[in-house]
């Protein structure tokens, strides 16, 4: 049995899961027995969610971000947890970056500022080849990102916690090298993992090695950035806007301060969204691996935290 839970899409991942396992029960969570013995199918699964079913076989999470199902009491450690490793993000990740790059690039923002003051006024051209743009985690989403980027014709960069090696990107790991991708960057595109070595990692002494007048695209997880000195560095011009698509809480509260700062654009979550039909494809297959004692691409190693 396959038992599904998605906040809001349950019913389209139970007919693209139907499709893609066909002969295969695949019932919504609220409608499957107590005790059931299944493979499950999941996004944000609410507190005390798998208490009333027995071990699950194996956890397939409807994204890349696999925190929400770290460190819950009624899930055992010995359960694998299995991420989705593309599902068609990969490409609107890609989109998403590209916009907040050619944003400042094309000086998008400032002429939207201007627009708002009725100011006619030609700003000089920038060339891709004069645009640096650091690339925070090298994994199969940043490294896509990155390498599509730098033949793009951009000056791309590279932070990753262990050493990549991506045709056209400058990679840099180890201690300083966070550092030294900051200061050489005119656009930051953050898409790292949250791990423990990433909480908070983009703070006020983080941010401050950025060029005078550069740009977040905030896209890894909300517990990476320090809001507050995100608003900082807008409000003195270290940072001449920022794209964000992550947040600490989430929903953004309606009273928070980002929602009317004249240097932020923000997306709800929607960077890169899960493709019904990509990831039933996807999990089909992983879950026929696992049946038959193969290695499945996207087994989350839990001490990593991904």
């Amino acid at each position: 049995m396959i038992i599904v839970h998605h906040p809001s899409e349950g019913e389209r991942y139970i007919a693209a899961l139907r499709q893609a396992l066909p002969g295969q029960p695949v019932i919504a969570a609220d409608k499957a027995p107590d005790g059931s013995d299944a493979y499950f199918v999941c996004w944000q699964p609410p507190a005390g969610f798998f208490a009333r079913f027995a071990a699950p076989r194996a956890v397939f999470v409807l994204g890349a971000g696999v925190n929400h199902l770290l460190e819950r009491d009624d899930l055992p450690d010995d359960v694998p947890l299995v991420r989705l490793t593309d599902a068609g993000m990969a490409a609107q990740m890609l989109e998403y970056a590209r916009y907040g790059v050619l944003t400042w690039q094309r000086d998008f923002d400032r002429y939207r500022a201007q627009q708002a003051e009725r100011r006619w006024q030609v700003l000089p051209a920038v060339a891709r080849s004069e645009v640096r743009v650091g690339v925070l985690g090298l994994g199969e989403m940043g490294g896509h990102v990155a390498a599509h980027l730098a033949a793009d014709g951009y000056r791309v960069s590279g932070f990753s916690r262990t050493a990549r090696d991506i045709r056209g990107v400058r990679c840099l790991s180890g201690p300083g090298a966070l550092q030294a991708l900051l200061e050489g960057s005119d656009v930051v595109v953050n898409l790292l993992p949250a791990t423990t070595d990433t909480r908070q990692l983009l703070n006020a002494r983080t941010l401050a090695h950025l060029p005078q007048g550069a740009a977040l695209v905030h896209a890894g997880r909300g517990s990476q950035l320090d809001e507050d000195a995100l608003l900082a560095a807008l409000e003195s011009g270290q940072l001449r806007f920022a794209l964000l698509d992550v947040f600490a809480d989430e929903p953004l509260p309606a009273g928070h301060p980002l929602w009317t700062h004249p240097g932020v654009t923000i997306t709800p979550h929607v960077a890169a969204q899960t493709l019904p039909a990509d990831a039933a494809a996807q999990i089909a297959g992983k879950l026929l691996q696992l049946e038959q004692g193969e290695p499945v691409a996207g087994l989350v190693e839990r001490a990593r935290g991904y």
